[in-house]
């Protein structure tokens, strides 16, 4: 399956993402799209995490959401679904609410860590181990509420902008090394909504894609 991969980077570089250990943390909007697409470019060793399960409202944006699987939970769907794709991987899947006093737990010998969580208090504890300990870790600031996924972007935190998730987290981590923790960001204005919640499929898609482009790019490099 993935001789058009190699024809591209090289039987040596494949074999070395083959051997990557990577945790997708939320498999919603970004992280379904981060994980399909880290499969799909030869990822062999995968853990996702999502306490949550399939809603009608997902259905506008998240990979794995369909009226089939509504009420599922999300890491079953996912990983059946990356096992059709690809029937080798070293896949666990995990249906567990993260929190502030368990991340620790998760995060054992990995060369990435891939945080599309939602929850602030866990992002922010996420972030303070990881850069602790110098894992490798990218984060996925807001997609909500954005129309253009032209503006995304790998930035590290300190240089975001236009962005209140970003700026939370900045204001939550200062005084850390925030200019060593990569995000995926967008300098979209949020635009007004009745609620939080308006998003589209566009952005979140896209997000999913860069994240697993920047960290395919950065085995191989």
């Amino acid at each position: 399956m993935f001789d058009r991969l190699i024809s591209l980077i090289g039987k040596e570089k494949l074999d070395i993402i083959k051997s990557k250990k990577i945790i997708v943390l939320g498999v919603g909007g970004v992280g379904g799209y981060v994980c399909e697409s880290l499969v799909r470019s030869g990822i062999h060793n995968l853990t996702i995490v999502d306490f949550d399960t399939i809603e009608e409202t997902n259905l506008n944006r998240q990979i794995i959401a369909l009226h089939s699987t509504l009420g599922q939970k999300k890491v079953e769907v996912l990983k059946n679904r990356l096992l059709d794709i690809n029937p080798d991987l070293n896949i666990e899947a995990i249906s567990d609410r993260l929190t502030s006093n368990n991340i620790e737990d998760n995060l054992n010998s990995y060369d990435y860590v891939i945080d599309c969580l939602d929850d602030m208090d866990v992002k922010i504890a996420l972030a303070l181990y990881t850069l602790k300990f110098n894992i490798k870790t990218i984060v996925s600031t807001g997609t909500a509420r954005k129309l253009h996924p032209e503006l995304l972007k790998m930035t590290t935190l300190d240089k975001t902008s236009y962005d209140p998730l970003a700026k939370k987290m900045r204001n939550l981590l200062r005084g850390e090394k925030i200019n060593k923790l990569i995000v995926l960001s967008s300098t979209e204005s949020p635009i007004k909504t009745p609620n939080n919640l308006g998003s589209s499929l566009f952005v979140p898609a896209s997000a999913g894609i860069l994240i697993a482009s920047y960290v395919i790019n950065d085995i191989i490099s």
